[in-house]
């Protein structure tokens, strides 16, 4: 007897959580939603150094958008609603998030805070159960946390996230395997996933000016260019990634930065700005279940010159004077003395899960 056996095509799911960290702000202050709300440092009254984390769709109406120095985001809307970066709060809807779409997900991974892509492809194999599915999740997220998300579903992860990026604001697009490439291909060659700006100017000056270009490039000649990430965006420009959706996903550092209000050379102030990040990451990866091995620097001059320096600690800690103390002698160590400072940033890796074991100076 002859069994004939046929493969489920992929339906991979993007889940993105719009606006995501002023969208949590909104739900715990109704009063500002219908404000333009930009979440991120203190603007200072347009001298702040830092910049702009997210804000939502009425703060965007004015030009303002993630990653945008924060004077810049004041200047262009001085009476919008600013507000500070509370981690621990958002960590806490993403928990409450994720477990929601954990529910549905024959696969999961967790991209960001805000982002997991799931697979679906025995529950949604056909463009109706997909969007069957894709709403449900939306609605059950909406109804439960009160928070929008816009879901991008196609036969890849590439496809999935291209999608939910013509999805948003807060909706479904389906895109079929026989619709990706054609999806695609008229976009900017810098709107393709993986072309950071860098990147987009140079296949420009090779070029490459929309997506579809780039899917007819000789492959030899992106190769010498880019190396064998040439290979990456060609298959990527031609709707293909064969990434799967990862099980497991593992936070592999834990870390937090800091901007000086101005650029110092003070070594009093640097390592107390040192010590309170130490604080902030070792409570941040105990509250998370870790216990970490390494430490790791950021020194990053007024110039801009970035230095990175780390130390293993010789064991699994989960004690803030570890933390604390590894990276002020990292810093006694790398920092050019009399040099200012513009930011610094503590992290800690070599994460591994503890169960209320003690640590190494418990016993001491």
């Amino acid at each position: 007897m002859i069994v004939l056996t046929f493969d489920i095509m992929p339906t991979i799911m993007l889940i993105d959580m719009d606006y995501f960290f002023a969208a949590c702000e909104e739900l715990r202050k109704p009063e500002i939603r219908s404000k333009p709300v930009v979440v991120g440092a203190d603007p200072k009254k347009g001298m702040g150094r830092g910049v702009v984390s997210t804000c939502n769709y009425k703060a965007r109406e004015f030009g303002i958008h993630s990653g945008m120095p924060i004077s810049i985001a004041y200047r262009l809307k001085p009476d919008a609603v600013f507000l500070p970066v509370d981690d621990a709060y958002y960590e806490s809807m993403s928990d409450k998030v994720m477990k929601i779409i954990k529910e549905y997900a024959e696969k999961f991974e967790q991209a960001s805070i805000d982002e997991a892509f799931i697979d679906v492809s025995k529950a949604a194999p056909d463009k109706n159960s997909a969007i069957e599915l894709a709403q449900t999740i939306k609605e059950r997220i909406y109804k439960e946390l009160g928070l929008p998300c816009s879901i991008g579903i196609g036969p890849n992860k590439l496809i999935a996230k291209m999608a939910c990026e013509a999805a948003k604001p807060n909706g479904i697009k389906y895109v079929s395997s026989e619709e990706a490439k054609q999806f695609i291909a008229d976009m900017p060659i810098g709107k393709l996933y993986g072309v950071g700006k860098k990147t987009a100017i140079k296949l420009e000056s090779m070029g490459y000016k929309k997506v579809a270009d780039l899917a007819k490039a000789n492959l030899q000649k992106l190769i010498s260019a880019l190396g064998t990430y040439g290979i990456e965006l060609y298959n990527y420009a031609n709707g293909k990634d064969e990434s799967p959706v990862q099980e497991n996903y593992e936070i592999k550092s834990i870390g937090r930065e800091h901007t000086f209000e101005k650029d110092t050379a003070n070594e009093e102030e640097i390592e107390e700005a040192i010590a309170k990040l130490a604080k902030e990451v070792a409570s941040d990866a105990s509250a998370k279940g870790f216990a970490f091995s390494t430490v790791t620097l950021k020194l990053r001059y007024a110039n801009f010159e970035e230095h990175l320096k780390s130390k293993g600690i010789g064991y699994s800690s989960k004690d803030e004077r570890d933390v604390e103390n590894t990276a002020i002698s990292l810093f006694k160590n790398a920092y050019e003395r009399g040099e200012p400072l513009r930011k610094i940033g503590v992290r800690v890796s070599g994460l591994t899960t503890f169960k209320g074991q003690k640590s190494l100076r418990d016993y001491l």
